[in-house]
């Protein structure tokens, strides 16, 4: 649960709030606009996506080998908090460079959280799972909190002259502090977790992997309902990410300011904690399946209400509305799909819940950046992704309402 506190940093500053808003400034002074700039962060953040649903699977079931989810999560680890330091080193105005570095960061966030992720069956029993990965996210979001406010201190006072630095200087603080915030925090996890359903090793763990894989989708019928579930989670799963990497970028377009927009995103992180533990608490009273419908209704009326949205008033609405849910289907999902899986095959499982969620990802950027450019509107943008939600919502009533476990 603390590797949760330690990279919420990154969802929270580098996804959703401080990096789209300075890209957006960079992007702007350079001539690009609004429309465009949107669009190419979306573009880079299907790029990132891709490339994490092609390794998934490969890279997951090679980690279920004895002794090496952890030696692939520390990798990712590395890759996504170093290169979240060097967006402070890009060279001011370079929004092309930004964008790539960028990309790399999302890559390694990413791909840390396919290991981290498939930690969850290491870690507790199976009825506890839902409380487990549901207080996760809400310690995520407190420990998210922290940085975020540190962040936004330095960024305002820089803004009203108090501080003697600049706006970009300031900006830049706060990647540098998002990576080290990340790092520190992560130790825990590298000293006291470890891996306890594993595979045995074999002469040549590549092909083993490989015709392990191929065994999986050879027995498909017998995970019917776990990738019934993931072919749910794909639609529904998008619309949520979307939102979340897009939602300043939006705002921004709306003429809404950064000052604002950062005020909004800390509140929306203290919100959604007790929200994302409400989550949890509920599904044990109500069941999973059922929170998860829940949460899909909410994020339907998110983005219909964004198509309305007019003034800044509608975007505090439309924060609290995203951090009723936010933690909540995501949490579940993670473990509802872990109860789902066999224990031994986690990291394998969960490389197909990932390159289910990112290819997802791949599929809402562009269809909110397609969207935006030919309408010209990012409302249209958003509004289009009420299609995933009500997809997603359909194919998972054909999941079982209890959990099906495969042995």
């Amino acid at each position: 649960m603390m590797y949760d506190w330690a990279n919420s940093a990154y969802s929270v500053i580098i996804t959703t709030a401080v990096f789209p808003i300075f890209y957006k400034s960079v992007a702007s002074g350079a001539g690009v606009s609004n429309a465009d700039s949107t669009a190419y962060l979306g573009y880079a953040v299907a790029i990132a996506t891709f490339i994490l649903a092609m390794i998934g699977p490969i890279l997951g079931s090679i980690a279920d080998y004895e002794g090496l989810k952890k030696k692939f999560f520390f990798f990712f680890f590395i890759v996504g908090s170093l290169s979240t330091l060097s967006l402070a080193f890009v060279p001011d105005g370079n929004w092309i460079l930004l964008l790539m570095v960028y990309t790399i960061t999302a890559v390694g966030f990413h791909g840390a959280n396919i290991f981290y992720d498939a930690f969850l069956v290491d870690v507790t029993s199976a009825h506890r799972m839902d409380n487990i990965s549901a207080r996760g996210f809400g310690l995520g979001y407190i420990g998210s909190a922290i940085p975020f406010i540190i962040s936004i201190a330095i960024i305002l006072l820089a803004d009203s002259g108090t501080l003697p630095i600049s706006m970009t200087f300031a900006t830049k603080l706060a990647f540098v502090i998002t990576a080290i915030w990340w790092i520190t925090f992560t130790l825990p996890m590298l000293k006291n977790v470890i891996q306890i359903h594993s595979v045995p090793r074999e002469s040549s763990i590549i092909v083993g992997s490989f015709k392990r894989l191929g065994s999986t989708f050879k027995d498909i019928r017998k995970y019917r309902h776990v990738f019934l579930f993931l072919i749910a989670y794909f639609f529904y799963i998008d619309g949520v990410g979307t939102i979340i990497s897009m939602s300043t970028a939006y705002g921004t377009d709306l003429g809404i300011s950064a000052t604002t927009l950062l005020i909004v995103l800390l509140m929306t992180q203290i919100v959604a904690a007790p929200f994302a533990v409400i989550y949890g608490r509920l599904s044990d009273k109500f069941t999973g399946k059922k929170m998860l419908y829940v949460g899909i209704v909410v994020y339907i009326i998110v983005c219909i209400y964004a198509f309305f949205m007019k003034n800044e008033l509608d975007f505090w609405i439309l924060a609290m509305l995203v951090a009723t849910s936010q933690g909540g289907i995501q949490s579940l999902s993670r473990s509802y799909f872990a109860k789902l899986v066999p224990k031994e095959k986690s990291n394998e499982f969960f490389g197909f819940y990932n390159i289910f969620g990112k290819f997802a990802s791949v599929m809402g950027p562009l269809l909110l950046g397609v969207t935006t450019q030919l309408t010209g509107s990012s409302s249209y943008g958003v509004f289009s992704l009420v299609l995933l939600f009500i997809v997603g919502g359909v194919i998972l009533k054909f999941v079982p309402e209890q959990d099906v476990k495969v042995v």
